[in-house]
This record gives structure tokens, C-alpha cells and sequence, in this order.
């Protein structure tokens, strides 16, 4: 597949979910990344970082603000923690395997997933 369709299709992907559910980097990009355009987990990260400053703070961002479901406050004290917490975060997987850092990216993913599900269920009374 050609990477300008591959990239603007993981680009589209992303977007939508980034949208949706306010997800995006990690849990869209991240692995398209690696298992459709053969990224190593660090290359894969570090560029799904780059990508989601410009489109996804600014586009999806205003959209929700014009509908007033944006808290400037806690954005604001949200992003400057997360700056911090970033640099950690980058510091710390730049010291890892690449392979360890899969794992513990999949233990994560998984984790938020069992609870979306549970959650969601005893919500609609399944449980």
C-alpha cells in the first residue's frame, strides 16, 4: 500500500475516533502505526505525538468549545500537568526494549477496555 494512502488512511481512522470518543494517539495511530506501516513502538509513539498537536487540539477542540463542553480551567492545569507527565512518560519509554514497552502499552489498552465493557454493561442491566 502506498504510504501517502496508508498515512492519510490511519489519518482518517484517527481523526474519527479522536472525535468520537476523544481517543486517538494511543489507542488508533500507535497501532496502525506499527502493524500497517512497520513502525518500530518508539517510532510509532513518538510520531503519534507529533501528529495529534495540530489537528486534534485545535479542530475537535473548537467544535466541542462552540458547544460549550470545554472547561478552560481544568484544560488548563490538565495540559500543564500532562506536559510534565509527558516528558516523564517519553523519558522512561526511551529507556525501555521495545518489546517491554508493547507489553505494557497492551496491559493498559486491555485494562481500560474490560472496564469500558463492564461498565457499560451493568449500566444496560446486563450485569
Amino acid at each position: 500500500m502506498p504510504p501517502l494512502f496508508l498515512f492519510t488512511l490511519i489519518g482518517i481512522f484517527g481523526g474519527v475516533a479522536s472525535g468520537m470518543f476523544g481517543i486517538g494517539g494511543g489507542i488508533v495511530i500507535v497501532p496502525a502505526l506499527i502493524y500497517w506501516a512497520g513502525f518500530s513502538q518508539h517510532k510509532a509513539t513518538g510520531t503519534s505525538l507529533a501528529v495529534l498537536l495540530p489537528p486534534i487540539g485545535l479542530a475537535a477542540t473548537l467544535e466541542y468549545y462552540r458547544h460549550g463542553n470545554v472547561d478552560l480551567k481544568a484544560a488548563v492545569i490538565i495540559a500543564t500537568a500532562m506536559f510534565v507527565g509527558a516528558w516523564g512518560g517519553a523519558f522512561l519509554a526511551n529507556q525501555m526494549k521495545g518489546p517491554h514497552l508493547r507489553l505494557i502499552f497492551g496491559v493498559f489498552v486491555t485494562g481500560i477496555g474490560v472496564y469500558l465493557v463492564y461498565g457499560a454493561c451493568k449500566r444496560l442491566g446486563w450485569l
